[in-house]
């Protein structure tokens, strides 16, 4: 058994694959689709569903992928809470913890938290919780690399 994907639904699915293209780097695992409305609705229990279904990938990893779902009608819950049962937020490790903070502001998210150290004494992993636009929570991991030892 694996994890095949994780689904995030947005309220714009457009900008919100942008956001994770631009931040994460992610590239399309294939074109957009619009879901058959029968098929999806029998799928999800919801008849008559219309849904557009984007597949994102990080580059050189054939683990999970992402998959932003926007349904064209729906509950606006407003902003999920860190604390809330059920999904709880995505993690990705990035090799330079500041920059890619920098990147998820420019890209219209924001901060959640101020970064800690979850690491143990001498091995520090930098962490901190952020928002992207439309308030889904994401950790950013910044783990301890050691120098490569001198020639």
């Amino acid at each position: 058994m694996k994890l095949s994907h994780v689904s995030l639904t947005a309220r714009d699915g457009a900008a919100l694959s942008n956001f994770y293209r631009r931040v994460f780097g992610v590239v399309d695992l294939r074109p957009p689709r619009q879901l058959s409305p029968s098929v999806a609705g029998r799928g999800n229990g919801l008849a008559g569903v219309d849904i557009r279904s984007v597949w994102l990938g990080l580059p050189d990893d054939p683990g999970p992928f992402l998959e932003i779902l926007e349904y064209a009608t729906g509950p606006d819950q407003g902003m999920p809470a860190v604390n809330a049962p059920g999904f709880g937020h995505l993690a990705f490790e990035v090799p330079d913890l500041e920059a890619a903070c920098r990147s998820v502001l420019e890209a219209g998210g924001r901060m959640q938290g101020e970064v800690v150290d979850f690491g143990p004494p001498g091995a520090p992993c930098l962490i901190v919780y952020v928002r992207d636009p439309e308030g889904n929570v994401l950790e950013l991991e910044q783990p301890f690399r050691p120098d490569p030892p001198a020639p």
